[in-house]
């Protein structure tokens, strides 16, 4: 991939990339130099996310081979739910009492595909959130199109919890009044640049508070459509991350140093990352 044109406006600033799939097959041949090109963009810390027991077992290992740069979460996708093995809440278990796994998740439900019947989607969620009320971490969570059901678990469990963030949020505003009042942060991804199906996200991102905002790639996927000139690959990776922080930036009309700084420290604040 070619150095990338970075925004216009946006400074050379430290920012966290809350969420990316770096164990993905689209990373596996050129994973240094994706990093590099991380680095270069500003991007110190990245959260490699975590999707099943298997993949958050080599999400621990990348951020090993990359010390205080790279860290992990560790969950169950609810795509995967019904898959899962009968000592999975063991491994899962153990896979976070490792030190560089800094939340639980990806965990919660998904009624949109169903890929996993959805008693089964519940079930799994239900005791990841109690894993990360016991384990006092906060909970990495994927909602979509489950009309309200993913908040009537998560409620009664809020309390309990360490924080978390909805990662990609995509929701409408009762959603987001939800996720607040649960005392969630809300992660932005390059949904936001989307000029077809991000106008909604892009009116609604100003009424969420300043200090619960967080902003990540979701590499691979959510490559950023605002990218001039657009890249021939449809990969994502976490030096794009700038055109996040850049339409954000726009649609709240705030000062975008301001903002990167703000999403950093929240990130090292809700993750107990060390700062940039």
């Amino acid at each position: 991939m070619p150095e990338p044109i970075r925004p216009e406006g946006i400074p050379l600033t430290p920012l966290v990339d809350i969420g990316v799939n770096l164990t993905a097959p689209q990373f596996q041949d050129d994973l240094r130099r994706v990093l590099a090109r991380a680095r270069a963009a500003g991007v110190q810390r990245m959260l490699v996310t975590g999707t099943d027991v298997e993949h958050s077992f080599a999400a621990l290992e990348l951020a090993r081979g990359f010390p205080g740069e790279l860290f992990a979460t560790a969950g169950v996708h609810p795509h995967g739910a019904a898959a899962v093995a009968r000592d999975w809440q063991q491994q899962l278990g153990s896979l976070l009492r490792e030190e560089a796994v800094l939340a639980v998740g990806e965990t919660g439900l998904d009624f949109n595909r169903d890929y996993s019947p959805r008693p089964d989607q519940e079930a799994v969620f239900i005791a990841q959130l109690e894993l990360a009320a016991e384990c006092r971490l906060p909970v990495f969570l994927h909602e979509r199109d489950t009309d309200g059901r993913f908040f009537e678990l998560l409620e009664p469990l809020a309390g309990d919890l360490d924080g978390g963030v909805l990662h990609c949020f995509t929701g409408g505003e009762q959603d987001l009044d939800r996720a607040l009042i649960a005392g969630l942060h809300i992660g932005i991804t390059g949904w936001i640049c989307d000029e077809r199906r991000g106008g909604p996200l892009q009116a609604l991102v100003a009424r969420i508070p300043r200090e619960r905002l967080l902003i990540e790639t979701d590499a691979p996927w959510l490559l950023p459509r605002t990218i001039r000139p657009r890249p021939k690959s449809r990969r994502n990776e976490p030096c794009l991350l700038p055109w996040v922080l850049a339409t954000l930036a726009r649609c709240r009309d705030e000062d975008p140093a301001e903002l990167a700084a703000a999403t950093t420290a929240n990130a090292c604040r809700l993750f107990g990352l060390p700062p940039p």
